[in-house]
């Protein structure tokens, strides 16, 4: 029997089970098809919840929302942590603890944050297997922390779960030790899935006053650019001429990190005068998902909303200098504008121009069945 004086775990301590990590908003998403899979097919599964997102809105609501059960375990110590080293040491020691209780035979992480570094970290140690959902994924941009997160868990992965050829193409070239399976992403599975829950309970829309494609939805949150004076003092200017050259009106989810910024820069006035643009706080998921595939334009930073918006066949600006998903510029869905001003309206008027007639390039909605299927014979292999 496995003890919390164990190190590491030996086969024979390990029970055919599966531990799933989340704790983003993004990676609730990830697994919501997944988790509903593992139901649906009666595996033996628990959850953790690292708790790097721990705000209502940004946590709770998502399971809410989503009729999912229940995370099995939540690591509340972690909402005291700031720096990327006291998190992801936090959520390492708390997994750690679990893990040796529950003696999965794999765990899955999905996605690049320090929560699924910390749980496949973890795992590893222990010798528990690890799954990574959306391996293969690379900026190449070595300033975002979520870079160096990504590639750390592929070279430490049995199972390396990617979206596409592209994936697999970056792994092979760095030569990973694991198995990787051409799997699709489950992003779509969640987007499709979710999209119908949002019609039967989000009326965000009538909330807000909003008419269909008659808006724009906004959100920023990462380190570059919200952490810095001079690229969010900018990133406001250009959406001051987007919203006087277009005229329509921006939603701006902001991130609660971005609002902290915001007033610690001295720029919540700065926004506030700045017509058309309604500074609002982050939205529960299915209202945010309903914003999404009703509006005209999406501007943003975030890798998760640049997918949703290229599998909703919404037109995408990209507030960043390069992207993990190069596939949504490939079909035309999405341009890089970075946070100058003159780069911002040029996009938004060419992405406001383009037909939303692009192929979905992250799978057939489909991929949680495969994902769900390679892991379980991974466990009683």
């Amino acid at each position: 029997m496995a003890s919390a004086q164990l190190k590491v775990l030996r086969d024979e301590d390990l029970r055919s089970r599966i531990g799933v990590v989340v704790g983003t908003r993004p990676g609730i998403v990830m697994f919501s098809p997944v988790i509903r899979e593992l139901a649906r097919r009666s595996a033996d599964f628990f959850v953790i919840h690292s708790g790097q997102h721990y705000s209502y809105n940004m946590d709770q609501s998502f399971f809410d929302d989503l009729n999912l059960p229940d995370p099995d375990y939540k690591l509340d110590a972690v909402q005291s942590c700031t720096l990327h080293g006291e998190q992801t040491g936090e959520m390492l020691k708390g997994m750690e603890r679990i893990l040796l209780e529950e003696r999965p035979r794999l765990v899955l992480v999905g996605g690049d944050a320090n929560t699924n570094l910390s749980g496949a970290l973890a795992a590893r140690k222990l010798r528990i297997g690890v799954g990574h959902i959306e391996s293969g994924e690379r900026s190449y941009d070595w300033r975002m922390p979520e870079e160096h997160n990504r590639v750390m868990i592929d070279h430490i992965s049995d199972l390396l779960f990617v979206t596409n050829s592209k994936g697999s193409e970056a792994l092979a070239r760095e030569s990973v030790r694991g198995r990787i399976v051409e799997s699709g992403n489950p992003i779509v599975d969640a987007a499709q899935q979710n999209l119908e829950i949002a019609r039967e309970k989000s009326t965000i829309l009538n909330t807000y006053g909003l008419e269909p494609k008659d808006y724009i939805v906004l959100t920023m949150h990462r380190e570059e650019n919200v952490d810095s004076l001079v690229n969010l003092t900018e990133a406001l200017e250009g959406m001051r001429s987007v919203a006087s050259k277009t005229g329509l009106e921006i939603q701006f989810l902001a991130h609660p990190r971005t609002l902290k910024r915001l007033k610690e820069f001295g720029l919540e006035e700065t926004a506030s005068e700045i017509p058309g643009l309604q500074v609002r706080p982050g939205a529960g998921y299915l209202d945010f998902l309903s914003l999404q595939a009703h509006a005209r334009l999406i501007m943003t930073d975030s890798g998760g909303v640049q997918q949703e918006a290229c599998i909703l066949k919404v037109p995408c600006v990209t507030l960043r200098e390069n992207t993990e998903w190069t596939e949504t510029l490939d079909v035309g869905a999405n341009m890089l504008a970075g946070t100058d001003p003159e780069r911002m309206l040029a996009a938004a008027e060419k992405m406001l121009a383009a037909t939303p007639d692009w192929g979905t390039p992250f799978g057939d909605g489909h991929s949680a069945e495969t994902i769900v299927e390679e892991s379980l014979r991974f466990v009683v292999a």
